[in-house]
């Protein structure tokens, strides 16, 4: 069965980068079979999705990472076994009912993926962790790029394939996010694009709507702009609190976020124009 590698290369824009790695990958028997490129404020990101019917990939690691030196370029690398369950890590702050909803979809094997590990910017949910026997790698993010820095080392390591932001309250830089295009789901407490940005249902309290709800997304260098995978929705009654619309808010983003990483897993949608096909 062939095996798919997904390629991802970011770096301060130059000319030549595109050519150099497909033509490497050429080289060496790929079918390359997607290929998006986009420079933003100088900063390019590629990803490049490729197949190969026989490849020897710590051979291949090692070669592409020297064509990423040469060219001042981080390359990532992930070899994809279509039998194996994707690695996923769980990034978390202090509201446990996100991922204590992922977890019970694993565990009735709603989600067919394989949590790795928990990493978050506090330490409230190292118990959550520790119950259901997930690593918990505390970050702090008082320095973002440090912070990033150090997450990106924990992923890595770990070799994950997608990322579920289970209400991680911080925001990610798009030099992070452009090394996991379309692999990190995050889950907004609104009913995007209403209302964006922190305190969204006090947003909405004070905008008086009479429906909200939860968005998860792709995450993209845009806050809170992503392609739209799932969402739900619930009536607010005349007279009720933020309280107790955060409340309800809670169950919604809890089934919005299983929702779309069902979605994702299955492996069988398509972003393009800024949509989930």
């Amino acid at each position: 069965m062939p095996r798919v590698v997904n390629l991802t290369v970011t770096g301060a824009d130059r000319t030549g980068v595109v050519a150099r790695f497909t033509s490497f990958l050429f080289e060496r028997g790929a079918n390359i079979e997607a290929l998006e490129e986009r420079v933003r404020r100088g900063e390019f990101h590629m990803l490049v999705q490729a197949s190969f019917a026989k490849v020897d990939e710590k051979a291949l690691r090692r070669d592409l990472a020297a064509v990423g030196k040469e060219l001042g370029m981080a390359v990532r690398v992930q070899v994809h076994d279509p039998k194996a369950k994707r690695k996923v890590a769980l990034l978390v702050t202090k509201e446990p009912h996100a991922m204590e909803a992922v977890m019970d979809a694993v565990a009735k094997e709603r989600l067919a993926m394989e949590p790795v590990l928990v990493l978050s910017n506090r330490k409230d949910l190292a118990p959550l962790a520790a119950r259901h026997a997930l690593p918990f790698h505390h970050v702090p993010w008082t320095k973002p790029d440090v912070g990033e820095a150090r997450a990106l080392k924990v992923l890595e390591k770990a070799e994950v394939d997608l990322l579920a932001l289970a209400r991680f309250m911080r925001i990610l830089s798009p030099a992070f996010v452009w090394r996991y295009p379309n692999q990190i789901v995050n889950v907004h407490p609104s009913l995007l694009p209403a209302f964006p940005g922190a305190s969204a249902y006090r947003q909405a309290w004070e905008h008086g709507v009479r429906v909200a709800g939860a968005t998860a997304h792709f995450v993209t260098p845009d806050l809170d702009q992503g392609p739209i995978l799932a969402q739900r929705a619930f009536p607010v009654l005349r007279g009720e609190s933020v309280d107790e619309i955060k409340r309800k808010g809670q169950q919604a983003e809890s089934e919005a976020l299983v929702e779309a990483l069902a979605m994702v897993l299955k492996e069988d949608l398509d972003v393009h124009w800024g949509r989930v096909w």
